[in-house]
């Protein structure tokens, strides 16, 4: 009776053991996860310790005190099975990772990412700035700790998470976090009800909302136990292998879900990772949907994250001539240049980033775009400058006020391939934008507003003998007599509405821009000459150049 209850409670003491290791690590159950033969070594080692440990006693009441490691061994066979069972396991696990590497795949590895060449002035439209992101992450982590602290009803119990997923929302660039528990203590006073909101921050006018929901948020990131959102998709799917980013999303009428790109290996046990499919779970109900990646809704935005896309034009870039010359010859081996940003090309988010030799000189030979719902890649043959070396070029425009770039988007401005990026101070507040030729590098335009930089560098393309779209629309120049003028309200500021007597165009002055002020001084009947560019209809004035 005694020894069936020492097995029992040997039986049971293994099963807890196992199942709070499984609850805690949660390794899928399938063999191409690394997670899941580390599990099967445990289990492996436990069962062969726990048979030794019960078995033992007899041969020490045997032999007593002086029985040996090899007496034993030898006496429990089913512990020399448990050994040779561990050896072989652990060799299957290493032999399976060296086969699976790029060392002896570099063909395959080279093959997993199809890249198309792209024209750029054709794939690449002049730049609308309502629908490109001004900011970058950690300037909107700044603008949602900002909103936060003034959500007095809220800052005492939770905080902003650190996702802040890029998204196009209602076709203009936002980004998107859940708030999370501030404690454990806080999580548990407020789990009942779940999280009551998120933060959403438009990229483009830098307006960042606290969006309430009607019900909160169960399933997250920051929940414990069986609603925590990994533990929540491991029991839903326990033969899935989830990426490590999921990515939190909202739908076209402002749903929170969670989008868990599932991870795809297509060469050997653990080789060639990328993405089979993709499971939405709604982050308010749990309730998750199992798509095929092609098969994927439009609205998400993002299922591949942008380290795996790099990576894999990075396998693309160095395997074309095998393992050995990416190594020591390196001839024709190119890689992804060490940043990304984001771009919102036809309601999808793209991932941009510089192609460059891996020499590491300080030139690009093209970049590439990849989309991150579906893993289209274009590849663009743009030479110039490296990111860095652009960045650098455009804080020493301003190396007296300190200002630091950030990391740039390419755009198209008068079919001229273009970095432009923000200069923030040692706050981390953007206080200038700056725009920089991406041949030529040492061609720099600066501005307090978006619309300012952009035209300073048109003027300066212009000097260089470059003409032609600027940015949004063809530059001209009119100069007639004032009609009529009338000031206009819109979304908070001053716009001047003028017509001339020899124009059938209406022409637009925004005050807000401190370079228009002067139009406050004009009245009917005075002459005027500016630049404009023609937008929805409207002819937006770029420049007073003449009048009164």
């Amino acid at each position: 009776m005694k020894k069936l209850k020492w097995k029992l409670l040997v039986l049971f003491g293994i099963i807890v053991f196992l199942g709070a290791f499984y609850y805690v690590t949660l390794p899928a159950f399938n063999i191409h996860s690394a997670e899941f033969w580390m599990y099967l070594l445990m289990l492996i080692i436990v069962l062969t310790v726990a048979y030794a440990v019960s078995k033992s006693k007899k041969e020490f009441k045997l032999y007593g005190k002086n029985v040996s490691f090899k007496t034993l061994f030898q006496k429990l066979k089913l512990v020399k099975f448990g050994v040779a069972l561990f050896v072989i396991t652990a060799a299957v696990y290493f032999v399976g990772s060296i086969l699976s590497s790029p060392i002896i795949n570099a063909g395959k590895y080279q093959k997993l990412l199809n890249v198309q060449t792209g024209d750029f002035t054709s794939d690449i439209k002049e730049v609308d700035f309502r629908t490109i992101p001004l900011l970058d992450k950690s300037s909107a982590q700044l603008l949602g700790n900002r909103k936060m602290g003034s959500m007095v009803d809220m800052v005492s119990q939770f905080e902003v998470g650190s996702d802040y997923t890029q998204i196009n929302y209602q076709d203009m660039p936002v980004r998107v976090s859940p708030l999370v528990y501030a404690n454990t203590i806080k999580w548990f006073t407020n789990r009942k009800n779940g999280i009551p909101a998120y933060i959403r921050i438009d990229m483009a006018t830098q307006n960042t909302e606290c969006v309430k929901l009607s019900e909160g948020i169960k399933y997250s990131k920051s929940e414990y136990f069986n609603r925590n959102l990994y533990r929540h998709l491991r029991f839903r799917y326990p033969t899935y292998i989830f990426d490590d980013q999921l990515f939190f999303e909202i739908d076209d009428e402002g749903t929170p879900y969670w989008v868990c790109p599932v991870k795809k290996f297509n060469i050997g046990l653990f080789g060639g990772q990328t993405v089979g499919r993709a499971v939405l779970c709604n982050a308010i109900t749990g309730e998750c949907t199992d798509y095929a990646v092609e098969d994927v809704p439009s609205w998400v935005d993002k299922v591949y994250s942008a380290e795996l896309l790099t990576g894999l034009y990075n396998y693309y870039g160095r395997l074309k001539h095998g393992y050995l010359n990416s190594v020591l010859g390196q001839k024709d081996c190119l890689q992804a240049t060490n940043g990304y940003n984001y771009i919102a090309l036809d309601d999808d988010v793209w991932v941009y980033t510089g192609v460059t030799s891996v020499s590491g000189d300080q030139s690009n030979v093209g970049f590439v775009l990849m989309n991150q719902r579906t893993m289209e890649t274009k590849y663009y043959t743009v030479e110039g400058a490296i990111e860095d070396s652009a960045m650098s070029s455009a804080e020493g425009q301003v190396q007296n006020l300190g200002y630091r770039a950030t990391f740039p988007l390419l755009l198209n401005i008068s079919n001229e391939p273009t970095y432009f990026m923000a200069l923030k101070d040692g706050a981390g507040l953007v206080k200038k934008y700056a725009m920089v030729n991406v041949q030529k590098y040492q061609w720099v335009a600066i501005g307090d507003t978006v619309q300012e930089c952009e035209k300073a560098y048109v003027k300066l393309l212009a000097t260089n003998g470059i003409s032609g779209n600027g940015g949004s629309g063809v530059y001209e120049t009119v100069t007639g007599k004032i009609s009529s003028i009338a000031p206009v309200v819109i979304e908070g500021n001053t716009h001047y509405y003028i017509c001339l007597a020899n124009s059938n165009e209406i022409f637009d002055v925004n005050v807000s821009d401190t370079a228009f002020v002067e139009i406050v001084r004009y009245k009917p009947g005075d002459m005027i000459e500016f630049s404009y560019t023609v937008e929805d209809n409207i002819a937006v004035v770029t420049e007073i150049s003449g009048g009164l």
